[in-house]
């Protein structure tokens, strides 16, 4: 079957949460004393698009919108950061989600979801899927939170049946409370998904939730008896550990200035794509995503901010010389 678009060989496709980010231009306010904001497309899983795309790759998210002008806005902004918009379509009755943030650096920033009600996301269906794109991409990445309802979780497996488990199936466990009932369902959910993926990535608090184990080697130990190729796990001011069948690595943190650190770990997920294509040694890979994921943290949005190629090259330039 012809394929004019190239749907069929993208590098990256993404699956999940897409919205509006509403953050404020002011630090160390809460939102009750906000006055003005900035608008930003968002959503972890499209970030991690636009990151890999920033980095040259080809990439796509598959999600959905509400039907509202917001929904224009989300086409607009993908198309405009290089991300196809294919699989993007509105679910009647929904509302595109909104968030909002409140920015107090280094380390605390507080997310709220709007509306409560079910987002437009989690309401993907299987029976929509392309599942030749899915299979034949370079990289598959899903969420966690993708996995804590239907219709989208029994989306979600029928993308991995069609993938087979090929090399670079990657999930992100992406923790969100407010998208579970309880962390124990998540995490029956979460070990229930890593069976179907070859790549787990994921911070100590979210190992702890899925695996009990917030120990970074025993995680990664645990992921690799499930049968994951390769385990990433995010320890905050302490680094990245990753852990393959014949190889540990540690990656020391790049420091920066935080000025909002909720779009660094799509940052890093975006370079781990590009690292993974562009077939890097684990150590590089992990310094590569590393200073891709400072720089998101050094600015105030996330899809936008997500960086090229020469500005992390340019950022390990001056680490290493420092």
């Amino acid at each position: 079957m012809a394929d004019p678009g190239g749907l069929s060989k993208l590098d990256v496709v993404t699956i999940g949460r897409v919205g509006v980010d509403l953050y404020p231009l002011v630090d160390g306010v809460t939102l009750d004393r906000v006055e003005t904001f900035g608008r930003y497309l968002g959503g972890s899983p499209t970030n991690v698009a636009v990151a890999a795309a920033r980095l040259g790759h080809s990439a796509a998210v598959i999600t959905r919108t509400g039907s509202d002008p917001f929904a224009r806005f989300v086409h607009g902004e993908l198309l405009s950061l290089g991300v196809r918009d294919d699989f993007v379509a509105e679910v009647a009755g929904t509302r595109t989600t909104l968030a909002f943030c409140e920015i107090f650096p280094p380390d605390r920033f507080p997310l709220y979801f709007f509306p409560g009600s079910v987002p437009p996301d989690q309401l993907i269906e299987a029976r929509d899927l392309n599942l030749e794109a899915i299979a034949g991409c370079g990289v598959y990445w899903s969420t966690l939170t993708g996995l804590s309802r239907d219709p989208s979780r029994e989306a979600h497996y029928a993308a991995w049946r069609a993938r087979h488990r090929r090399p670079l199936t990657i999930l992100d466990l992406d923790y969100r409370p407010s998208y579970w009932a309880s962390p124990n369902e998540a995490g029956i959910e979460g070990r229930r998904a890593i069976e179907q993926v070859t790549i787990v990535v994921g911070n100590v608090e979210e190992c702890q939730v899925v695996l009990g184990e917030s120990d970074p080697e025993h995680a990664a130990d645990a992921l690799l008896a499930a049968g994951v190729e390769l385990a990433v796990v995010k320890m905050g001011p302490a680094g990245v550990f990753a852990k393959s069948r014949t190889e540990t690595v540690i990656a020391a943190p790049v420091s920066i200035d935080v000025v909002n650190g909720l779009g660094a770990g799509d940052g890093f997920g975006g370079a781990l794509c590009h690292g993974l294509l562009a077939g890097l040694d684990l150590p590089d890979m992990l310094r590569f995503a590393n200073a891709a994921g400072a720089i998101v943290a050094s600015r105030r949005e996330c899809s936008t901010a997500m960086p090229t190629k020469l500005e992390v090259e340019e950022l390990l330039d001056r680490h290493i010389r420092t």
